[in-house]
């Protein structure tokens, strides 16, 4: 398995609480890079998600065990407040993350997120797009990395996906967990 994903620090935008990868441990995390004023993409992918958690939602299997997890790769604008209003239109549980901007490159970094931030538009320093992968991440209840999912995955074939992880997922010892590539 390769080594994607790891430790972080970052800002839970509904408490305004710093919260690290450990806080979610014993969950399985849906996780999404994106930026708040991505125009068609990321609102795209956060439905899927969203989608994908109404549809296991009910399951004793996964149900609320899994976590929407939306992290920011644009902290320059996507304040704790603005992330924390963004989230809120795709689901209730939907988490949004966000923190300094060496914390946010750090965490892309570790998931092997490509990010670049594109010039500003019509002069205006605060209009530009962010170039980043459009990946969402599958982490396990230890907080290892299982599976990722593109653009072209659909809810259901991820959400039949996940189900097969989770069945089929057994914990791992801390020696395993050391010896991770």
């Amino acid at each position: 398995m390769p080594r994607i994903g790891g430790p972080f620090e970052l800002t839970d935008c509904a408490t305004g609480k710093t919260v690290t990868d450990k806080d979610f441990h014993g969950k399985w995390l849906l996780i999404y890079f994106g930026f708040t004023f991505c125009p068609d993409v990321c609102p795209d992918e956060l439905y899927k998600i969203a989608d994908i958690c109404n549809m296991l939602e009910g399951t004793t299997l996964i149900g609320e065990k899994l976590v929407p997890i939306f992290i920011s790769i644009d902290p320059k604008r996507d304040t704790p407040e603005v992330v924390k209003e963004y989230v809120s239109e795709f689901h209730p549980r939907m988490v949004g993350l966000t923190g300094a901007k060496e914390k946010t490159d750090a965490i892309a970094k570790s998931y092997r997120v490509h990010t670049s931030e594109g010039p500003p538009m019509d002069d205006d320093p605060n209009d530009y797009i962010v170039d980043h992968s459009i990946i969402t991440y599958l982490v396990d209840p230890q907080g290892v990395f299982q599976a990722f999912y593109g653009q072209n995955s659909t809810a259901m074939e991820v959400g039949n996906d996940i189900v097969k992880y989770v069945r089929n997922w057994t914990p791992r010892s801390d020696e395993q967990l050391a010896q991770r590539i």
